[in-house]
């Protein structure tokens, strides 16, 4: 059965291959776990760099999807109580023709992590052949040849080997480190999660169902990576914190530099531009801020005296 992955790894190893000899070039020990974790980071960084695409793609999408939601709401409304097949099917065809008129997608949000789930697979596979090179005296695919496969195979960081996971081994160093890179990854996937929520949404579609299943979304992805970490080795997981920390870095760039219209993310930006004399002074906004920022001149009550001195 052909390897369905095989072009995917071969990618894969090349750019592993090349950042490793890169960092034992600079003098780091190629044997040395620190040089493939590098390398493992050096492979993260190329694959979030050219899905950048992707992921303006993604925020084009949730904006739009996000200023469809008054129309999803009348659509649903329009056909609440209504469960006949032929409600049920004009309900998702006006609803599809919404989604295609407004250019929204609702699981955009999804799609730079399953674009990556290939590349996840591919590395996890790579690594995976890499660790039982010892034992099969197999090579990669690629560039990943036997001797670099077997010094991976050996290869440790503080005292864990990185072809090791959580369940399948006793070392005490293994379980520690797997552990505090499973509460990282969590962590920063909450907080990601969180801040969308937080900052860059409007206050007008808090209740809709886009937004409940974000706050599904917010507390389901961490429980997957802290589900699925324990399985996965240690070197696989510096990918998916790599990419977590991408991700995180990403999102505050986007919400302080294109935040969502109307959200607090977008209040938080007009008023840096107004402080800064770059918002136009034509826009309600701005003078809103202005009003706001520049202090009212009590007005002193007239006295009885000084107002018949002002009539005479």
């Amino acid at each position: 059965m052909p390897d369905l992955l095989w072009p995917i790894k071969w990618v894969i190893e090349l750019i592993l291959v090349a950042f490793h000899t890169l960092f034992s070039a600079i003098g780091m020990d190629p044997a040395q776990g620190i040089t493939w974790v590098l390398s493992i980071v050096g492979l993260t960084v190329i694959v979030r760099a050219a899905l950048i695409p992707v992921f303006v793609k993604q925020i084009k999408s949730q904006r739009n999807m996000m200023a469809a939601q008054p129309e999803i709401a009348k659509l649903q409304k329009k056909y609440k109580g209504k469960t006949d097949r032929e409600s049920r099917e004009k309900f998702a065809k006006e609803q599809m023709e919404l989604y295609k008129r407004t250019g929204s997608n609702p699981l955009s949000s999804c799609l730079p992590l399953l674009i990556q789930m290939p590349i996840f697979s591919g590395l996890f596979f790579v690594l995976n052949d890499a660790q039982h090179s010892i034992t099969s005296g197999k090579a990669g695919v690629g560039l990943l040849n036997l001797d670099l496969a077997q010094m991976f195979a050996v290869s440790d960081l503080f005292g864990a080997p990185l072809k090791d996971t959580f369940l399948s081994s006793a070392n005490i160093e293994v379980k520690i480190l797997a552990a505090v890179m499973i509460l990282v990854m969590t962590a920063s996937q909450f907080i990601t999660q969180k801040q969308i929520m937080a900052k860059n949404q409007n206050p007008d579609s808090m209740n809709s169902q886009y937004m409940q299943t974000q706050k599904i979304m917010l507390v389901l992805f961490p429980v997957i990576f802290a589900i699925s970490g324990i399985s996965f080795p240690i070197g696989v997981m510096f990918y998916w914190l790599a990419s977590n920390f991408w991700t995180m870095g990403q999102q505050f760039i986007v919400i302080r530099s294109m935040p969502t219209p109307g959200s607090r993310a977008h209040h938080e930006r007009e008023a840096r531009l107004a402080k800064k004399g770059k918002l136009p002074k034509n826009t309600d906004e701005a003078q809103a801020i202005e009003e706001s920022e520049t202090p009212r001149q009590r007005t002193q009550p007239t006295g009885k005296t000084r107002a018949k001195k002002g009539k005479k």
